[in-house]
């Protein structure tokens, strides 16, 4: 299993690179993740870049829907467009030609260039790489029901986050079907899929296809 950032990330597709470098594993960046918005927009050049509100920087060539509610720290790149009724709770940065759709809700997540969350998704404390792509419906829970800590759950291992609310984190060029969950802790490998409908926990190989929690297959190079 990758589960490394470097191993599920490339890094040089999203201007949080010099941040997330730091971090041995993805979800130990959420908790300064907010400070890290801030200090980073200051520094943002402004021919690029308007600071429309407190804490909140947009690109000037990026499409922002009127209906769109957009809360800081809030760094939106070049070249993405915001869609009708976008909730935005803040302590968020959305990459380069990224979709963020009708209804969709972000809260403390890093979106890499060219993700895709088109259609009523709620994405939360997670992490998404270059290129990945969340079906209508599909949503991360990022808090257990008991409300206890969050573990990352991988091959027999556990590894503690030490944190209440933890998302996903998909590697580049993954594929989440429509109407999945992917449980608190859950980890998908690069270029992997999830059938529409799944119910995801702990970590998904890199290269695979999850079906179910007892079928999970590994893609036939083309």
């Amino acid at each position: 299993m990758q589960i490394r950032t470097k191993e599920l990330f490339t890094l040089s597709e999203t201007i949080a690179a010099p941040y997330l470098e730091k971090f041995e594993f993805p979800w130990e960046a959420l908790s300064s993740l907010k400070e890290y918005i801030v200090k980073l927009g200051n520094t943002l050049d402004p021919k690029l870049y308007e600071q429309k509100d407190e804490h909140i920087w947009i690109a000037r060539n990026a499409k922002i829907s009127s209906s769109a509610h957009l809360n800081g720290p809030l760094i939106i790149d070049e070249e993405a467009e915001i869609r009708h009724c976008a909730y935005i709770r803040g302590s968020v940065i959305i990459g380069k030609k990224v979709v963020v759709g009708n209804s969709t809700e972000l809260k403390n997540v890093v979106l890499f260039n060219q993700v895709q969350v088109p259609h009523y998704n709620y994405v939360g404390d997670s992490i998404l790489g270059f290129k990945s792509h969340m079906g209508a419906g599909s949503i991360t829970s990022n808090v257990k029901s008991d409300k206890s800590l969050v573990q990352i759950k991988q091959d027999g291992q556990i590894l503690e986050t030490n944190q209440k609310k933890v998302g996903s984190f998909l590697g580049d060029n993954v594929e989440i079907g429509c109407n999945s969950v992917l449980n608190p802790g859950t980890v998908i490998g690069k270029d992997s899929s999830v059938y529409p409908g799944s119910i995801v926990r702990g970590c998904v190989a890199e290269y695979s296809i999850f079906k179910s929690s007892d079928n999970v297959i590994k893609k036939i190079s083309k």
